[in-house]
């Protein structure tokens, strides 16, 4: 394990972005270093570029990591996860709300254990690492232990975490609902305890407009005002039974998208997981608001919710802001290289191709720009914090026989991302910290 508190020099070939690239042509877009270092000290980068000109200013007896041929990026970022789905990950047979029902709020109501909450909380923390995501943002339960015990594990591991717990008081069994009053009394006491410490942030989690009555989204929203530096993170047009349902629970609304902002709770941190089936009144709101629109392919494939259009939703006049995420359990797999894969299909299916450079700026600057932490993570910026991913192109033997006719990193990159997972990451730093290479196997 490295020692955050000293020097580290990090070898590799070093890639990182500086906005979004057009195209495979784009070179502006992005920083590679065919032999790059990255000086670590103190859970921060404090130089980045050449191996030559970063070895030269960091001196002699700095210890230096050699991860040469491997590539160097920013830590994966995952815009929108639910922790408490790990056991029903890969469930028959079921569209949005019958899964709900049928799997995850019968799952979810086992998060009144505490003790259940900390074993699911380090064992999701574990296949994040493991698939080289080093940020998420996070839906625990809706019982306060559930958040109580996720930030807990993140802290101890020293992660930059976005979570909150769920607020939700009805349209679910019993045991998944709170309250008006005590989502509101949870939601702050959990925000007094946790946001700020560490790399830890809330985010005011009503559920959806399904499963939160106008009471409780007054309350969300009171608690968005009181707090306006806060995330909040909720679902939005993602299955058109659920926009129906949604539509005759609040038939004052002009649309879905009008209940979130009459309640005051859209605004440039405001993550919106889905977003699949929007009409253009609502995509103006969402544009203007800044809020993000959260892409979760494997999920809306494996629930049938629909094409996420992507380059649509990035073209248009008023172009909306997007993030990338696996959305566990809906999703099916943790491996943000294997969201970005089925992304790429989704995109195709709607007519256009995502280029290599454009998929892994999703996943890195691109996800830290639509979560608004670009100063702290996302790039290999000198004076960010040195949450770092160490990828293998080689790392299987079928990658390894593609490799053997790649010429170049556009391609090499394409490789990674259709058909690498957890064996590619060779390696993630969080913090400065080796991470992947410390999780237990057993």
């Amino acid at each position: 394990m490295t020692n955050a508190s000293t020097a580290t020099l990090l070898r590799g070939r070093t890639l990182t972005f500086r906005r979004w690239p057009d195209s495979v042509d784009d070179h502006g877009a992005y920083v590679y270093e065919e032999d790059g270092g990255l000086l670590m000290r103190d859970g921060r980068i404090i130089a980045a570029g050449s191996y030559a000109e970063i070895a030269a200013q960091a001196g002699v007896g700095v210890e230096t990591i050699d991860h040469r041929p491997h590539l160097l990026l920013p830590g994966f970022i995952d815009a929108h996860v639910h922790v408490p789905q790990m056991q029903v990950i890969a469930s028959y047979g079921a569209e949005l709300l019958d899964w709900l029902n049928n799997y995850t709020f019968p799952e979810e109501s086992k998060f009144n254990d505490a003790q259940h909450g900390r074993r699911i909380a380090r064992l999701f923390v574990d296949e994040m690492l493991r698939h080289g995501t080093t940020t998420v943002a996070a839906y625990c339960s809706v019982h306060k232990q559930s958040a109580e015990a996720f930030f807990a594990e993140t802290h101890e591991r020293n992660l930059l975490t976005i979570a909150g717990k769920v607020m939700m008081d009805r349209n679910a069994p019993d045991t998944v609902l709170d309250t008006p009053q005590s989502s509101y009394d949870d939601t702050k006491a959990l925000i007094a305890e946790w946001h700020g410490k560490g790399r830890q942030l809330y985010a005011i989690t009503p559920r959806f407009a399904i499963t939160s009555s106008p009471e409780q989204m007054e309350a969300a929203g009171a608690l968005a005002s009181e707090f306006p530096a806060l995330h909040v993170q909720t679902h939005l047009s993602e299955n058109h039974a659920e926009i129906a349902l949604t539509r005759e629970l609040y038939p004052w609304s002009k649309d879905y998208t009008d209940i979130y902002a009459h309640y005051g709770l859209l605004g440039a941190k405001t993550l919106l997981g889905h977003c699949i089936h929007l009409c253009e009144r609502e995509a103006d709101v969402l544009s203007e608001t800044g809020a993000v629109a959260v892409f979760c392919p494997t999920s809306n494939l494996f629930l049938g919710s629909g094409l996420f259009d992507y380059q649509r939703y990035r073209r248009r006049e008023k172009p909306l802001r997007i993030a990338a995420a696996s959305d566990v359990g809906g999703g099916t797999n943790y491996s943000m290289l294997r969201t970005m894969d089925e992304g790429y299909k989704v995109i195709a299916l709607n007519g256009e191709k995502l280029n290599p450079f454009a998929s892994f700026w999703q996943m890195t600057r691109g996800n830290a720009e639509a979560l608004s932490v670009t100063d702290r993570v996302g790039t290999l910026d000198a004076g960010t914090e040195a949450d770092i991913v160490v990828l293998d192109s080689r790392a299987t033997p079928a990658m390894r026989l593609r490799m053997e006719t790649v010429e170049t990193l556009a391609e090499e990159l394409f490789l990674i991302q259709t058909l690498g997972d957890d064996r590619a990451i060779r390696e993630v730093y969080v913090a400065g910290r080796a991470a992947k290479s410390t999780i237990a196997t057993s």
